[in-house]
């Protein structure tokens, strides 16, 4: 199969034409001539047809930066997808909201990542990531996204949430349904079962808030949410209650999980860079952060126009949807040199978009980069080589750039 099967000419289809809402552009790895072309010609683009409506794509770094940081005009409320949220589920999330709502929910939930939590879990990690490549089956071939880069994120997330252990996988399935949506990002899963699942998500969780209400000293998020006055009563606004879960949930797991798998793609693709590594394993700080911006786990967020306004020249209009493509900006050669390459030591790695900007900027970057660099340090110690030996399966979205497969074979020291 053609890698860009049916899907038209990113050279000579007129720009009016490209639907940068498709997911089959993601699925078919397929993308980057088109924000390329639109990056040179026509940076800030309206789409006037969509499954999702018209919109508006912001794909230059800069603009992307500047769109994220002035909230005023470009609010986050009612929704950061391209799709809008259905009235059978009308939840609301605190990335979804703009401040000051926005800054008073995050900070109930901020202390989980402080620095000196994240001191403290480290050793959890790493004690788990040795248990979890120390169990993989050496010289054969395994899903490297189900054993390694699932379980890891799983069993990390089971620990935020101080979730029952072993119903951990729950937390994989009810994220997954979160952001498979098709009406709101192009996925592949089916409604009716979307939700029931997030249904079950609510009502688990509202057992457990009621199971944990008084206990003292508890760190997970249901307690710090318990213990902020600003959501003590979280568990009364159901819709705010799951939205902020969900938000928690796909923050603490897509974005780890598929960089995870990423940074095995990127190095089997660019095998200097696997012996760069090899040669000094001191590059794995720098190199995750070169992965999360070659992967871009999530691809974009949408903001709504709230007054009309000209930007760059463009007249947008108050109600508008504007969309920052993440994925873009991260290959913005007028701010990143050399963006289309894969290089562990940048001069300066941390200077992507894959985190966004401003007062909605990642709360859990510091911890999935930990995760990260814990695995590859645990993984440069056993293996030489992780090898792949299969094409990997992507997820179906325009939101989550993730792979459901990736075939992989390891080889030891």
């Amino acid at each position: 199969m053609n890698q860009a099967a049916n899907l038209p000419d990113p050279k000579t289809t007129p720009l009016e034409q490209f639907d940068l809402s498709d997911p089959q552009l993601y699925q078919q790895d397929a993308w980057r001539p088109y924000f390329a072309r639109l990056r040179e010609e026509d940076p800030v683009h309206y789409q006037a047809e969509s499954p999702f409506g018209p919109f508006w794509s912001i794909t230059r770094f800069k603009d992307i930066m500047a769109v994220e940081t002035n909230h005023e005009v470009f609010s986050s409320e009612p929704t950061i997808v391209i799709g809008d949220l259905g009235e059978d589920l009308p939840i609301e999330m605190f990335i979804a909201m703009d401040p000051p709502k926005h800054d008073l929910q995050r900070r109930a939930a901020q202390p989980v990542v402080a620095p000196k939590n994240l001191a403290q879990m480290e050793s959890l990690i790493r004690s788990r990531v040795v248990d979890i490549l120390d169990n993989l089956p050496v010289g054969e071939t395994f899903n490297w996204v189900d054993h390694v880069s699932i379980n890891l994120t799983t069993q990390m997330l089971a620990t935020l949430f101080d979730f029952p252990f072993e119903e951990r996988h729950k937390l994989t399935y009810w994220s997954d349904l979160a952001t498979g949506s098709p009406e709101m990002a192009g996925g592949d899963v089916d409604e009716e079962e979307r939700m029931t699942g997030l249904m079950d998500c609510l009502e688990t969780f509202t057992r457990l808030w009621h199971e944990r209400k008084g206990q003292e000293g508890g760190f997970d998020l249901i307690s710090l949410l318990q213990r902020d006055p600003n959501t003590a009563d979280l568990v009364d606004r159901p819709m705010e209650y799951l939205g902020n879960l969900l938000l928690l949930i796909v923050g603490g797991n897509d974005t780890t999980r598929n960089s995870a798998s990423g940074g095995v793609l990127a190095l089997n693709q660019n095998p200097a860079e696997y012996d760069k590594l090899r040669t000094n394993p001191k590059l794995i700080p720098s190199m995750v952060s070169e992965i999360i911006r070659w992967q871009t786990p999530l691809m974009h967020m949408r903001r709504t126009a709230t007054q009309d306004i000209e930007f760059q020249g463009k007249q947008i209009h108050k109600g508008d949807k504007v969309v920052m493509w993440y994925i873009s900006g991260n290959r913005d050669e007028s701010t990143i040199d050399k963006a289309d390459e894969f290089i562990i030591d940048r001069a300066n790695p941390r200077h992507h978009s894959s985190f966004g900007f401003g007062v909605h900027r990642c709360m859990g970057n510091r911890l999935a980069e930990m995760q990260l660099r814990v695995l590859w340090e645990e993984i440069m110690q056993r293996f030489k080589f992780v090898e792949l030996v299969g094409e990997p399966e992507r997820v179906q979205s325009n939101f989550v750039r993730g792979f459901e497969t990736m075939p992989v074979k390891l080889h030891p020291l």
